[in-house]
């Protein structure tokens, strides 16, 4: 529960952060403050081995959704059958990138990768279509900056929380040393044996 709010309290101090960015540098993240910090923080959140695929799946279906932008600017109609077909094309394109990497690069990350792009310029994009070859390049650009800041945040918290490699527990070298102490009570106990044995043959020759 800590770690739950301390981290969701660092997410809102990055999206704050990255409004303040926006009025330093003339950026326009203003709008994709929120939408990047939390999908950052998705991505930066949720485990996955090996971690560079969450982000090259992250970024596999950035570029998709992007060209599905272009797809419907040169070919499709702007109409609810154009935004249909583009959808399906992407996320099944998306789905084909996660089955031949066989996982490596998962499915969720490349569609948090579509969404960020889609939230960011599908608005911009309604207003003028045309203007896709100039506005989109600046959509991309800041949401990604929004979204790496997200991802920065939730990385730094993990690696501070994350315990040191000496003081993790394990397991293979445990029962490794489990098994010899057994070994070495299992032996004592048959020196004992053999004492007590020998002991008894004495006296009874004694006898």
């Amino acid at each position: 529960m800590v770690r739950s709010l301390v981290t969701g309290l660092c997410l809102a101090v990055f999206a704050a952060v990255i409004i303040g960015l926006s009025d330093l540098l003339g950026l326009d993240l203003e709008h994709v403050a929120l939408l990047g910090a939390a999908l950052g923080g998705v991505l930066g959140l949720v485990p996955h081995r090996p971690a560079w695929g969450k982000v090259a799946g992250f970024l596999a279906g950035f570029l998709l959704a992007w060209l599905g932008f272009a797809l419907r600017a040169a070919v499709l109609p702007d109409s609810s059958a154009g935004r249909a077909v583009a959808a399906f094309v992407v996320v099944a394109l998306i789905a084909v990138v996660a089955a031949v990497s066989r996982g490596r690069l998962p499915l969720w990350s490349g569609l948090v990768g579509a969404a960020s792009i889609v939230g960011a310029y599908e608005s911009v994009y309604t207003n003028a279509p045309s203007q896709f070859l100039t506005e989109s390049p600046a959509a991309a650009t800041t949401v990604l900056l929004a979204v790496g800041l997200g991802y920065l945040a939730t990385n730094l918290l993990a690696a501070q929380s994350e315990p040191h490699a000496s003081a993790r527990p394990q397991p293979a070298v445990e029962a490794r040393r489990a098994e010899r102490d057994q070994r070495d009570q299992h032996d004592q106990h048959d020196d004992s044996s053999s004492t007590t044995d020998l002991d008894d043959l004495v006296k009874g020759a004694a006898q």
